[in-house]
């Protein structure tokens, strides 16, 4: 929310904390059809497509310390919006002090990339399926289920104790049910929406569309510095391109290890399973400072170290797993000869892909106040009716291919919308039914059902995966 300066600053202040604390479901902020540039052409969402609906209950199980089990920590504790939702710390704090193993990787531009795997080593298969992990890490937030910890489903069954979460939740979902699956779903959705691409780059990129040829809006040492980026070695540029696949800037799946063998907080242990790295974008604040330390064991804490690193990378025979395109001729790594002003220039450049937005935008900030205190209102999009007079059950929710209609004996017309209103199957009942959506593609719908005697009617959002 932009706030015009016209108030005095007590009054910004109070406002400024009642929005924040506040999510209205009559009027929600826009995740599902934000403006993404046309030469952006990568997608990871699948079958998982952002709502603004899911997304915004999403946001507020990111920013929750009720998800950790001493009400401490959540997800934003690790990745914050004013750091690219990352953290300046090389090691992040968890439970009781306890340190995670790893730096926590930015989440800008998540969605924008062709790898689909996610953490450092890649030991998530999906980005839905790595939301839970840190919540089931002992270390990080505290569910577990070793150790003495409380398990996923003892978290379910504090959040279900929670009044906003049933209402959101129902709102998302069609109803109050919590599961594991459904905030993995929601979670992915609102880091998926956290998109960066009003960068300097995005500028110049949109001028000449065309990312060999000079920018109207660089100077000649941002250029330079493009133009090496671009270039492989054997044509006299640093070949960073490679890896990190523009505009995107995201990472190849097929990289191995890229000579940063230590773990983090140690001088010795050594680990080659690394081999995943977040966008190059927003590698820096619009302040110009730089958004946490750089690669998985923070080791690095500048962008010219970063370019050092791979301008002469280090010959170490303990590396068995060293990405072959960081090779040079006879197998041994590269040697780029890099002057300082060309390793100067190509930081100028990773500096241009820094945006504004993301830093500052309410849809992407805290929706609870300074005493972890938050408040629902409006709920008029909400499908549910109170007053059919029979139970309904539609399951599975999500469900991938047939979904069941339980239903008491009568006579009933049943419809499924998308979220646009269109109709897209209707059919009569009498009892239970089951119904083939194998032809629906992936999405939320609404399945409407009318009671043909009373004219009472019965709505249910549905998950179709």
């Amino acid at each position: 929310m932009k706030i015009k300066f016209a108030f005095l600053s007590i009054s910004i202040i109070v406002l400024c904390l009642f929005v924040s604390a506040t999510i209205d479901l009559d009027n929600l902020f826009n995740y599902e059809n934000q403006t993404i540039p046309n030469y952006i052409n990568k997608d990871n969402t699948t079958t998982n497509p952002i709502t603004d609906e899911v997304a915004t209950l999403g946001r507020v199980l990111f920013y929750d310390a009720n998800l950790s089990s001493n009400q401490t920590i959540a997800c934003a504790s690790c990745h914050q919006q004013d750091k690219a939702f990352g953290d300046s710390e090389v090691q992040s704090i968890g439970l009781e002090g306890g340190l995670t193993g790893r730096h926590s990787m930015r989440l800008i531009n998540a969605r924008f990339a062709i790898e689909t795997h996610f953490f450092w080593d890649e030991r998530a298969t999906t980005l839905e399926e790595q939301t839970t992990m840190p919540i089931q890490d002992h270390i990080e937030m505290g569910y577990s289920g070793t150790n003495g910890d409380p398990d996923i489903n003892d978290l379910i069954l504090e959040l279900e104790e929670l009044d906003y979460y049933q209402t959101l939740f129902e709102f998302a979902y069609g109803d109050s049910e919590i599961t594991e699956e459904r905030m993995q779903l929601a979670l992915a959705q609102f880091i998926r929406s956290i998109q960066s691409f009003d960068s300097r780059f995005d500028e110049g990129l949109t001028q000449v569309n065309n990312i060999n040829q000079d920018f109207p809006n660089y100077s000649a040492q941002e250029n330079l510095g493009k133009d090496l980026f671009i270039a492989p070695p054997n044509g006299g540029g640093a070949g960073c391109i490679g890896c990190h696949q523009g505009p995107e800037f995201d990472i190849d799946p097929n990289t191995l290890n890229n000579g940063i063998l230590l773990v983090a907080g140690s001088d010795t242990e050594i680990d080659l399973t690394n081999t995943r790295a977040p966008s190059l974008r927003d590698l820096m604040n619009p302040d110009g400072t730089l958004n946490g330390p750089l690669m998985h064991n923070g080791n690095l804490t500048t962008l010219l170290q970063v370019v050092n690193h791979y301008n002469q990378m280090p010959n170490n025979p303990d590396n068995t797993n060293l990405d072959p395109r960081l090779r040079g001729p006879g197998g041994q790594p590269q040697n780029l000869n890099l002057t300082e002003n060309e390793k100067a220039a190509i930081v100028a450049f990773l500096e241009t892909l820094t945006g504004v937005d993301v830093y500052t935008n309410e849809k992407w900030s805290d929706p609870f106040d300074e005493n972890g205190e938050i408040t629902i209102i409006g709920g008029n999009l909400s499908t549910e009716e109170n007053d059919f007079g029979t139970n309904v059950t539609l399951y599975p929710n999500p469900v991938i291919e047939n979904l069941t209609v339980s239903i008491s004996d009568g006579n009933y017309s049943l419809n499924i919308f998308n979220l646009l209103g269109q109709k897209l199957h209707s059919e009569t009942m009498t009892s239970n039914i089951e119904i083939n959506l194998s032809n629906l593609n992936s999405g939320i719908y609404v399945v409407s059902i009318q009671d043909v005697t009373n004219q009472k009617s019965y709505s249910e959002k549905i998950i179709k995966r």
